[in-house]
Protein backbone atom coordinates (compact mmCIF):
# COMPACT_ATOMS: atom_id res chain seq x y z
CA UNK A 1 0.00 0.00 0.00
CA UNK A 2 1.30 3.76 -0.86
CA UNK A 3 0.12 6.07 2.07
CA UNK A 4 -0.16 10.06 0.72
CA UNK A 5 -0.19 12.79 2.83
CA UNK A 6 -0.51 16.64 1.83
CA UNK A 7 0.86 19.38 3.90
CA UNK A 8 1.45 22.98 3.94
CA UNK A 9 -2.37 24.29 2.86
CA UNK A 10 -3.28 27.53 4.91
CA UNK A 11 -5.01 31.10 4.61
CA UNK A 12 -3.50 33.29 2.56
CA UNK A 13 -4.43 36.82 0.57
CA UNK A 14 -4.96 36.95 -2.36
CA UNK A 15 -1.60 37.61 -4.67
CA UNK A 16 -0.02 35.60 -2.45
CA UNK A 17 1.99 32.09 -2.36
CA UNK A 18 2.11 29.06 -0.69
CA UNK A 19 3.62 25.25 -1.35
CA UNK A 20 1.86 21.89 -0.89
CA UNK A 21 4.19 18.73 0.21
CA UNK A 22 2.81 15.43 -0.57
CA UNK A 23 4.86 12.86 0.97
CA UNK A 24 4.81 9.42 0.29
CA UNK A 25 5.49 6.33 2.04
CA UNK A 26 4.73 2.42 2.45
CA UNK A 27 5.17 0.96 -1.24
CA UNK A 28 6.99 3.65 -3.05
CA UNK A 29 7.75 2.30 -6.39
CA UNK A 30 9.56 5.01 -8.16
CA UNK A 31 8.07 4.67 -11.38
CA UNK A 32 4.46 6.81 -10.38
CA UNK A 33 3.55 9.66 -11.84
CA UNK A 34 1.85 11.95 -9.19
CA UNK A 35 -1.55 14.25 -9.27
CA UNK A 36 -2.70 17.07 -7.71
CA UNK A 37 -6.12 17.45 -7.75
CA UNK A 38 -8.49 19.94 -5.83
CA UNK A 39 -12.14 20.28 -4.83
CA UNK A 40 -13.99 23.65 -3.62
CA UNK A 41 -17.09 23.75 -1.70
CA UNK A 42 -20.07 22.80 -4.01
CA UNK A 43 -17.47 22.13 -6.78
CA UNK A 44 -16.48 19.08 -8.64
CA UNK A 45 -12.61 18.01 -8.40
CA UNK A 46 -10.36 19.14 -10.60
CA UNK A 47 -7.22 18.04 -11.87
CA UNK A 48 -4.26 20.65 -11.66
CA UNK A 49 -0.89 19.21 -12.32
CA UNK A 50 0.54 15.54 -13.07
CA UNK A 51 4.24 15.11 -12.90
CA UNK A 52 6.24 11.99 -14.25
CA UNK A 53 9.07 9.87 -12.45
CA UNK A 54 11.81 12.00 -13.58
CA UNK A 55 10.09 15.20 -13.53
CA UNK A 56 10.68 15.65 -17.19
CA UNK A 57 6.93 15.37 -18.05
CA UNK A 58 4.30 18.10 -16.52
CA UNK A 59 0.92 18.68 -16.83
CA UNK A 60 -0.78 21.86 -15.87
CA UNK A 61 -4.99 22.65 -15.74
CA UNK A 62 -5.63 26.10 -17.83
CA UNK A 63 -6.54 27.49 -14.41
CA UNK A 64 -3.42 27.31 -12.83
CA UNK A 65 -1.18 27.24 -15.78
CA UNK A 66 1.99 30.11 -15.27
CA UNK A 67 1.01 30.42 -11.16
CA UNK A 68 1.50 26.77 -10.10
CA UNK A 69 4.92 25.07 -10.29
CA UNK A 70 5.01 20.96 -9.61
CA UNK A 71 8.16 19.36 -8.82
CA UNK A 72 9.95 16.13 -7.15
CA UNK A 73 12.49 15.21 -4.83
CA UNK A 74 12.43 11.16 -5.55
CA UNK A 75 15.25 10.94 -2.79
CA UNK A 76 12.46 11.92 -0.34
CA UNK A 77 9.36 10.26 -1.88
CA UNK A 78 8.08 13.85 -2.00
CA UNK A 79 5.81 16.49 -4.86
CA UNK A 80 5.94 19.36 -4.08
CA UNK A 81 3.08 22.54 -5.73
CA UNK A 82 4.53 25.90 -5.46
CA UNK A 83 1.11 27.73 -5.76
CA UNK A 84 1.69 31.57 -7.12
CA UNK A 85 -0.73 34.44 -7.87
CA UNK A 86 -3.33 32.82 -5.93
CA UNK A 87 -7.08 34.32 -6.42
CA UNK A 88 -9.59 33.32 -4.12
CA UNK A 89 -11.16 30.93 -6.80
CA UNK A 90 -8.12 28.75 -5.66
CA UNK A 91 -9.44 27.69 -2.34
CA UNK A 92 -10.26 24.40 -2.15
CA UNK A 93 -9.41 21.25 -0.26
CA UNK A 94 -5.91 20.08 -2.68
CA UNK A 95 -5.17 16.10 -2.82
CA UNK A 96 -2.37 14.38 -4.12
CA UNK A 97 -3.18 10.92 -5.59
CA UNK A 98 -1.79 7.95 -8.00
CA UNK A 99 -2.49 6.09 -10.95
CA UNK A 100 -0.92 2.95 -11.23
CA UNK A 101 -0.07 1.26 -14.58
CA UNK A 102 0.43 3.91 -16.90
CA UNK A 103 3.71 4.74 -16.99
CA UNK A 104 3.70 7.82 -19.19
CA UNK A 105 0.20 8.77 -17.49
CA UNK A 106 1.02 12.66 -17.70
CA UNK A 107 1.85 12.65 -21.23
CA UNK A 108 -1.71 12.28 -21.92
CA UNK A 109 -4.31 15.04 -22.33
CA UNK A 110 -6.94 13.29 -20.30
CA UNK A 111 -4.39 12.55 -17.51
CA UNK A 112 -7.16 13.56 -14.75
CA UNK A 113 -9.79 10.97 -16.52
CA UNK A 114 -7.97 8.08 -15.39
CA UNK A 115 -9.02 6.05 -12.20
CA UNK A 116 -6.64 6.79 -8.96
CA UNK A 117 -5.47 4.06 -7.16
CA UNK A 118 -4.10 6.01 -4.49
CA UNK A 119 -5.67 9.46 -2.48
CA UNK A 120 -4.08 11.54 0.27
CA UNK A 121 -7.03 13.19 2.94
CA UNK A 122 -5.98 16.53 1.82
CA UNK A 123 -5.02 19.91 2.39
CA UNK A 124 -7.18 23.15 3.19
CA UNK A 125 -6.14 26.33 0.90
CA UNK A 126 -8.08 29.33 1.69
CA UNK A 127 -7.24 32.76 -0.31
CA UNK A 128 -8.88 35.43 1.67
CA UNK A 129 -8.18 39.07 2.54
Amino acid sequence: QLQLVESGGGLVQPGGSLRLSCSASGFTENYDNIEWFRQAAGKEREGISCISLSGGTTNYADSVKGRFTISRDNAKNAVYLQMDSLKPEDTAVYYCAVHRGITNLCAYRSWASYAKHFWGKGTLVTVSS
